[in-house]
This record gives C-alpha cells, structure tokens and sequence, in this order.
C-alpha cells in the first residue's frame, strides 16, 4: 500500500512515523545516513518454499496442458520453451537482484515503516521501498531478448510487440517517478493513457464485437465499433493500472493478486490455442504468453521477499507496471472476457467510489487496523472489499464465540 509522507524535522521525536513508506527527497544523504543505511540489517531470505508450492500450483496444469495434452505445433511449443527458460532466467536473476538494490534506496532513504505492524518490534523495521523497478527492469530485458528467438524483421506481430514493450516501459518510468516526487491522484488516474498511447497508435487488430445477447436487437453477427474500440482499449489500460494500485494493504497482495491473474491468463492462453484450428486466433493467444510468461515469474520472485512478513515494499512502480502488462496481455491476446479475470479488482473499485469520488470523506490510509493485543488485523469502515471482509470475518468470529459460550 503506497502512503507517503515527508520525513519529520530534527526537532520532532525520534520514533518513525506512522506510515507504511517514509521518504527523504534529499538526493544525497548525509554521512550519517549513509552510516545508518549500511548499519541496517539485510533483508530475511526469499520464502522459496511458499514460492515453489505457488509455482507448482500454476505451471504443472500449464505445462500438462502445452507439451501433453494438446497437439500444438513443434514450432509453437519450441517458442513456448524457450519463453519459459528465458522466464525461468528472469525469476533467478530478480531473486539476486533484489537485495542489491534494496540496499540502493536504503541508501537514497527510500523507505517505509508497516503500518500493519505498529506496536510491534517489526513496525520500527525500515523496510525498502520501490522494490518493482527491479522487477520492470528484469521483465523488459526478458521481453526484448526473446524478441530475437521468435520474431523476423517482417514479422505482422513486431510493431505491436514492441509498442506493448513500450507502454510498459512508459509505465515503469511514471510509477518510479511517483513513488519519488508522490504525485497527486488526479495525476495518477491519467498517466495511464499517455502510456498506452504507443499501442494504441500501432494497434492493427479487430475493432468489432459478437454482441451475441444484442444480436436480435442490433441485427448484425459483428458489430464493428471503430474507433469507440480503442478508447475501450485506453480505458482498460487506466483501469488496470489503477485497480491493481487501490487494491492492496497487505503484504503481498499487490504481487499476489498479479500472480494470479497472470496464472489464470497463462492457462487461458494456452486452452485456447489447444481447442482453435485458426492460426492467427493461436498466434494471439501466443503472444499473449509470450509476454505474461516472464511477468508471472519475475512476479513470483518479488512474492518470495514481499510475502507476510514482508521485507520489501513494492512501490507503485510494481503496481503501475503490472496492470499496464496484464492490459497489453489483454489487448493484443484478444481476450474476450479479460475484465472477469479482474473481478475482485472490478468489486474493490465499485464498493470503493462513494470515497474515491468524494461523496463520502476518504482517509488518507484505507487500511485494516491491527491490534497489537491479538497480533490480528481487524476491519474498519474504509470503502475497501479488504477491510469489509475482514469486518466481517471478525463479526463472524465474535458471533461464533457467543454462540459457545
């Protein structure tokens, strides 16, 4: 959860701030700072044994269904594996990675105290801040390189590959630059489409719909919505991005919930291409994987050092660059139902407007709140499908309680 505030003056208490992210702008730190940064602790090992269950979980179905199941072409099955080894590559380079540069913006005093921890000996631990650079950055060497296996000098699909490319390098720039200079939220609902403009300039798909419940309405099979089709497209894109950002609070949950869609995109992808004769429906489900392949496993490599209890912090970098991925996987795969994958997200946004539009007053933390007695996160009556769950678990359980005794 990105909540910023400025460091307090020398004048004030020495206890951290109660905020999940505390940031100097000093972009060089004193000696003591320095001094201070290279005193902390290194970070908790990566929590491989979660990690390698989770992986398990996702690709054993995916690999059963792309080299057993289905009969898919040699040439698209050698792709497909060579998008995996390079993934496989991405996950253990990120999982190297990201100590180094979480001693980096330790050093910048890029940093953050959980507020989910306060009251305990783990919520005056600083932890690193801005940890999805190294992830965008893994990603998109990744995604350039493989360029080089798959695609010709005049292949039909380039141009938009790399357009996607470009939006999420876009992408990755303007999360690192708020998560740096805090930009205000109505800034933040619009950078999303000045990214997506790339693709949506180099976009050579279909326009057109099968509006199968309108059709004795409309008359027609197709409905060819033109250029209403790509402002759909931009609005996916500033949806995305935003819906990943505003559903979080907890450790984990931002990589997560990206980990998961990705996983049901990759299985998705791959069923499709399995039961179509179609050739370029199969090689628009295929570039879809070629592009979600090494976001869920550079993701998995992030989970390891941000799941509970978290020793990084994600950033709205992460955020940022995972929902413009997951959109361009969307977009150029030619998904169909792509918006039922963001369910929750869709939930968490409807339940959230009467704040997020300000009919009702927002707190500047729509958190859960934690009671150091219990060690326990409890709901409160912030607009978040988060918090109004949890309410509503613990009503549960105080109900259960009373029922016993």
């Amino acid at each position: 959860m990105a909540t910023r505030r400025r460091p307090p003056s020398s004048s004030t208490s020495s206890a951290p701030p109660i905020a999940d992210e505390v940031r100097s702008r000093d972009p060089k730190p004193s000696a003591a700072a320095a001094a201070a940064a290279a005193e902390d602790p290194p970070l908790a090992p990566p929590k491989l044994g979660f990690v390698a269950a989770a992986s398990a979980l996702f690709f054993v179905p995916f690999f059963y269904l792309a080299f057993v199941h289905y009969p898919i072409e040699p040439d698209l099955r050698r792709s497909i594996a060579i998008s995996v080894a390079m993934s496989f590559g991405g996950f253990l380079v990120a999982l190297r990675m990201i100590p180094v540069a979480a001693r980096y913006v330790l050093r910048r005093n890029l940093f953050g105290y959980d507020i989910n921890k306060r009251g305990t000996p783990q919520g005056t631990v600083k932890v690193p801040e801005s940890l999805g650079i190294v992830i965008g950055i893994v990603y998109l060497v990744i995604a350039i390189l493989f360029q080089h296996f798959n695609f010709t000098s005049d292949s039909n699909w380039l141009v938009e590959y790399n357009a996607a490319l470009a939006c999420i390098c876009f992408m990755v720039l303007l999360g690192f630059v708020d998560d740096v200079l805090d930009i205000p939220w109505r800034v933040k609902l619009v950078l999303p489409s000045f990214a997506a403009l790339p693709l949506l300039m180099a976009y050579a798909g279909h326009t057109s719909i099968i509006p199968k419940p309108l059709i004795p309405y409309v008359g027609v099979p197709v409905l060819d919505l033109g250029w209403i089709y790509k402002l759909y497209m931009g609005m996916l894109a500033v949806f995305c991005t935003n819906s990943i950002n505003i559903h979080a609070g907890l450790n984990g949950l931002e990589v997560g919930q990206t980990v998961v869609i990705s996983a049901a995109v990759l299985i998705h992808n791959i069923m499709q291409i399995g039961a179509s004769t179609d050739p370029e429906y199969k090689q628009a489900h295929a570039f879809s994987i070629y592009l979600v392949l090494p976001l869920l496993a550079t993701s998995l490599a992030l989970l390891s050092y941000n799941w509970y209890p978290s020793s990084v912090f994600v950033g709205d970098t992460y955020t940022y660059f995972a929902g413009m991925a997951l959109a361009v996987v969307g977009i150029l795969g030619h998904f169909r139902h792509f918006c039922s994958s963001f369910l929750p997200q869709v939930l968490n946004f409807l339940y959230s407007c009467p704040q997020l539009f300000k009919i009702i007053p927002c707190p500047r933390h729509r958190l859960p709140k934690f009671d150091p007695q219990t060690g326990l996160l409890t709901g409160t009556k912030d607009g978040t499908s988060l918090t109004y769950s949890l309410d509503c678990l613990v009503g549960a359980q105080k109900g259960l309680f009373a029922s016993n005794f």
